[in-house]
């Protein structure tokens, strides 16, 4: 899973999320940071309130004192899929390298990290750095 701080990179980037069921996500800057939430329709869903906007609802869980935040407040923590679906055609190839895994795009360049999440990451980051 990336951390906290490679999905900052991502999101000060420009790299869009429209919340969904199954997404991953923490609250940063409170005590909550540490903790990883999963948007469930049944635990923890997204709701439109008007002007545009979207708050994250928390229903029935243990964390009974935090009823609903702004989505913006939030920090998504794109999956696997979610990474590879962002380079779209510019992906090329996910390889094994000792200590971790390298993203090739079609440009030729590649981005290595520790695991395949965070190779992903670091090539969404390089073509969004592009723009």
């Amino acid at each position: 899973m990336i951390d906290a701080e490679l999905a900052t990179r991502l999101r000060t980037a420009g790299l869009a999320w429209r919340p969904g069921s199954g997404d991953r996500f923490t609250i940063p800057g409170g005590e909550l940071a540490e903790d990883v939430f999963v948007i469930a329709e049944m635990v923890i869903e997204i709701q439109d309130v008007p002007g545009g906007s979207s708050v994250v609802k928390f229903n029935g869980t243990t964390e009974w004192a935090l009823d609903s935040i702004e989505h913006t407040r939030v920090l998504w923590l794109p999956r696997e899929d979610q990474l590879r679906d962002a380079l779209g055609d510019r992906f090329d190839a996910l390889t094994a390298v000792p200590g971790g895994c390298a993203v090739t795009l079609t440009d030729g360049s590649r981005h290595l990290d520790i695991d395949a999440e965070r190779a992903y990451a670091r090539a969404v980051l390089h073509l969004l750095d592009e723009r």
